[in-house]
């Protein structure tokens, strides 16, 4: 996947800063006949809301109705399925068996990742492993056609509004190729950052002053790290169902079934 490196501005800070994203005025809608009157009504409704003219040509230059986005988007049958048969279909076997050799190949990291955000390598392994396969596919989607399409959809309308609002910062400030590609909706990276949450929750993980969350691990899985602090991780605390850390982990992930993987992968990588 081709993406621009997040270049931080100050290096100090290490985390992108969000703006607040404005409502929608463009009228959504259920097929792509008037996708591209939709991008125009919102371009009018960015710029009137502040975003650049030119961020706006340059992030929507090359934007289309994405149909294999809507596709995923309809068909996210695996998450209705059985703890064993997702494990199957996920291969969670495989990520155990990989995820302790990653574990013990990436110790330093992730002791540095538990001092910082209080998060154990377990559970991000899991992420890792069940988002990318450890980073080997991260998507072939363009990246704004398939935040824009979601945002154009009216299913989830409001919800990925805000994404592009965010996808939009992320150009404007250099982080964010308007040529980039990545997954069906519009994550970004190793574990899968939609873009609001590279802008709330990105973080350099190797100390080279900027957030890569495609080329550097390090920086993915600190970024993980914060955003699973961000959602009340509590350092030492057990992170299985019922635990108090659980609730973090579905911070992550809607689906039961989901969640209940990470927290069972976690658990056989961390031994615990």
């Amino acid at each position: 996947m081709r993406m621009t490196k997040f270049l931080l501005a100050a290096a100090a800070a290490c985390t992108l800063h969000a703006v607040p994203a404005a409502a929608t005025a463009a009228q959504c809608g259920n097929n792509g006949a008037g996708f591209d009157a939709w991008v125009g009504e919102f371009k009018q409704e960015a710029a009137a809301n502040g975003v650049s003219p030119s961020v706006l040509d340059r992030a929507f230059a090359n934007v289309s109705y994405n149909r294999p986005t809507i596709a995923a988007d309809r068909g996210q049958k695996s998450f209705k399925l059985s703890f064993d048969a997702f494990m199957q279909k996920r291969g969670g076997a495989t990520i155990i068996s990989r995820g302790k050799g990653m574990k013990r190949a990436n110790a330093t990291l992730f002791a540095s990742i538990e001092r910082r955000y209080g998060v154990p390598a377990g559970p991000l392994i899991a992420i890792w492993g069940m988002e990318t396969g450890f980073g080997s596919y991260m998507g072939n989607q363009h990246t704004m056609s398939a935040v824009s399409t979601l945002a154009y959809d009216c299913r989830r309308s409001d919800y990925f509004t805000d994404q592009l609002y965010a996808a939009l910062q992320l150009v404007s400030e250099g982080y964010l190729s308007p040529q980039a590609r990545g997954a069906a909706h519009g994550e970004i990276g190793q574990t899968q950052f939609l873009p609001r949450n590279v802008v709330r929750f990105g973080a350099d993980g190797d100390g080279d002053g900027r957030v890569d969350m495609v080329g550097s691990r390090a920086d993915a899985l600190a970024s993980t790290a914060n955003f699973l602090k961000g959602h009340g991780w509590q350092a030492g605390a057990g992170y299985q169902p019922g635990e108090p850390n659980f609730a973090a982990i579905a911070g992550w992930n809607a689906a039961t079934v989901y969640q209940q993987a990470i927290a069972y992968i976690g658990q056989q990588i961390d031994g615990n």
